[in-house]
């Protein structure tokens, strides 16, 4: 006999504000707890140092999370010129110092060489495999790590303002696979000097942005519910606001899924997608969506303006590929 989920069906996206000191995955247990959902995931780690977007997903918005991470990102960071560390941030063990400072010149000037498409190590503390072993692992264990350098794409770097002789504060827009640590530690030997990021905060992700995003104060723990709290037995809540109000937290679960073309379907077309089954595309509007798409390109299918399936493109047809149980 199957195990009975703990928490109900939620569905949507958190876009949350991560506090520096806590790891995304306390973060998403959190935001799990609190929406009482069954279900949650979050769309590309942020190291407990950083602060910024965290994309929670949850229920079948986890079935978008590759479309977010494959996304753009932007950060917004500070280096401290002087000290390298063997976690290329302020949590990690001095490796070497070196007296050499930069000036706000010689920053403009090293800056144009790290955008657009650019070889970049990743840290030896990151995720990354090794011979088939996490990197970071490796380091914990003391094993020396080099991971391969690798192409990234560094779209925009910045520097906002030299605070003094130690520190800079930079902005990076990015697309997958970039580490602002590494990115930090190249510019730094640039520079002919080393250094760290002391601090980071990720502004975008994909579609979510620091500007709405949510606190981690504004998702009190959960209490339940029942017929003596004035409602339906089952319902949860988010402090003192109900379930129902609690969905206005909530993004919905397309909202990863804004630069994919759409596909509105009819009730008939819905129901066989639901099936598993392929659709032709027909109609004027949807061809004039897919004119110049690629075979495999992913579409949006859409009921009444609302995601059902993830599709992809074969020929005329779509193909359903992830269907939404909403």
């Amino acid at each position: 006999m199957a195990r009975r989920r703990r928490g109900r069906p939620v569905h949507g996206w958190v876009n949350l504000d991560k506090p520096a000191g806590i790891g995304s995955t306390r973060a998403v247990s959190i935001v799990r707890r609190a929406f009482d959902a069954q279900k949650a995931g979050h769309a590309g780690t942020l190291d407990p140092l950083a602060s910024g977007v965290l994309p929670v997903a949850l229920g079948e918005a986890t079935k978008t999370v590759s479309f977010v991470m494959d996304g753009r990102k932007s950060y917004r960071f500070t280096v401290r010129w002087g000290e390298a560390r063997d976690t290329d941030d302020s949590e990690g063990a001095v490796v070497a110092i070196c007296g050499r400072r930069p000036t706000e010149a010689e920053i403009e000037r090293a800056l144009p060489a790290f955008v657009g498409e650019i070889a970049q190590a990743p840290p030896a503390f990151s995720a990354v495999r090794v011979d088939g072993e996490r990197a970071y692992r490796l380091a914990r264990a003391g094993t020396p790590v080099e991971p391969a350098a690798r192409p990234v794409v560094i779209d925009r770097l910045a520097l906002v303002e030299t605070v003094d002789a130690e520190r800079a504060v930079f902005e990076m827009d990015c697309r997958k696979g970039a580490y602002v640590r590494s990115l930090a530690r190249d510019l730094a030997v640039a520079l002919g000097t080393v250094g760290h990021v002391s601090a980071l905060r990720r502004t975008r992700n994909g579609p979510f942005r620091d500007c709405d995003a949510i606190p981690l104060e504004k998702l009190p723990e959960p209490r339940h519910m029942g017929a003596q709290d004035g409602g339906a037995p089952g319902v949860s809540a988010v402090g003192d606001v109900s379930a129902i109000e609690c969905a206005v937290l909530l993004q919905p679960v397309a909202k990863a899924l804004d630069d994919i073309p759409a596909l509105d379907v009819t009730e008939s077309e819905a129901a066989r997608i639901r099936n598993g089954q392929p659709v032709p595309v027909l109609r004027t509007g949807n061809r004039r969506r897919i004119d110049g798409l690629p075979d495999n390109a992913a579409l949006c299918a859409l009921l009444n303006g609302e995601a059902i399936a993830l599709m992809r493109l074969s020929g005329r047809s779509a193909q359903p590929v992830r269907v939404f149980n909403l």
